[in-house]
């Protein structure tokens, strides 16, 4: 059941992932021009207030260190590199374990 909860989380990480690199390259032709969006950038003209919100959170909750630093550096890279890092990452946690073959195997 959680590796198909991973699975699903993966799936939609890597939609986001395209939905964002195909909206970085119509940027980049109508530019003529390279433009990578920061996430930080997408998430606030979606939400700017629930970025504010985690914001207020993490540095409440956790060092306020943790903040600045650590998720600063990931909200400036590009949004699509952010998904699909996390879609490859949820991949990895829900895919099926392989079958061990060789000395050691039970039933040689």
């Amino acid at each position: 059941m959680l590796r198909l909860l991973f699975r699903l989380l993966a799936m939609l990480a890597l939609a986001v992932a395209v939905i964002m690199a195909v909206l970085d390259a119509t940027r980049t032709i109508a530019a003529e021009q390279l433009v990578l969006t920061p996430l930080a950038t997408s998430w606030i003209t979606v939400s700017p207030d629930t970025l504010e919100t985690a914001r207020s959170f993490v540095q409440s909750r956790m060092h306020p260190l943790f903040w600045d630093p650590v998720l600063v550096r990931i909200l400036n890279l590009p949004g699509f590199v952010v998904f699909a890092a996390l879609a490859f990452l949820f991949y990895a946690i829900g895919r099926k374990p392989r079958r061990r073959v060789g000395r050691l195997a039970i039933g040689n």
